[in-house]
């Protein structure tokens, strides 16, 4: 099987060497460039699978580069690498096309989780689209209406409980990750929009109680599962 390739841009080069020697240790075929502007110039000449991007690097930034090779290729997952922790930033990063965000400094072991999850989320993307509706049990969930019917009854959702609600979908009966529903939803996945996330698990379970077959289940240290 061929390897997972992965474009690394970061100017440190000590940091560099340290991220590509590590995940080259775990299998990753892993290209280091130490400024933006090699990082697009080596992304239009090879393929990769995955990027990771300091945000504070010479010549370009880490948000234009995600903007141009998203311009190339917009499925492409980006992973930011920045010790900026600013909750514009975060959106900022967001706004790029980044999959996800880690603030430095970072454990080894956390990066390569990210990357195994945004990977697999990726792989499932390309036979996997996002629907105008779902049939979730004996529910219907029309999406741009925000609607959750039950035969005759329809109940109108709130932008979070719908946002929430899509997503499990797209990944149901398998593991919906919690920091990537709290990124995707919130931006921000701090204690404080963990238990907002809770609470509208909790408002969904109850909504979606009337058909006994259909459970939102918690995955101990992981997230949810919406099994249907």
């Amino acid at each position: 099987m061929k390897k997972v390739s992965i474009l690394l841009a970061e100017d440190d080069p000590n940091l560099g060497m340290l991220l590509k020697n590590y995940l080259s240790a775990k299998e990753y075929e892993t290209i280091l460039v130490t400024d933006g502007a090699q990082a697009v110039n080596i992304f239009r000449k090879e393929k990769f699978h995955l990027c990771l991007l300091d945000v504070m690097m010479p010549e370009v930034d880490g948000f234009t580069v995600a903007k141009e090779i998203r311009a190339i290729d917009p499925h492409i997952p980006v992973i930011f690498l920045t010790a900026k922790n600013l909750k514009q930033d975060v959106i900022e990063g967001f706004k790029s096309g980044a999959d996800d965000y880690l603030t430095k400094p970072f454990s080894m072991e956390e990066l390569v989780y990210r990357i195994e999850a945004i990977l697999r989320r990726s792989s499932k993307r390309t036979t996997d689209t996002p629907a105008d509706t779902y049939t979730i049990g004996k529910f219907t969930f029309d999406v741009a209406k925000q609607l959750l019917t039950w035969q005759d009854q329809s109940r109108k959702l709130t932008t979070k409980e719908s946002e929430l609600l899509e997503l499990l979908c797209r990944h149901r009966n398998e593991v919906l990750e919690r920091n990537f529903a709290l990124k995707s939803i919130w931006i921000d996945d701090n204690y404080f929009n963990a238990r907002s996330m809770d609470v509208y698990i909790t408002k969904l379970r109850k909504y979606l109680s009337r058909d006994e077959k259909v459970e939102i289940l918690n995955i101990h240290g992981k997230g949810y599962k919406l099994l249907c």
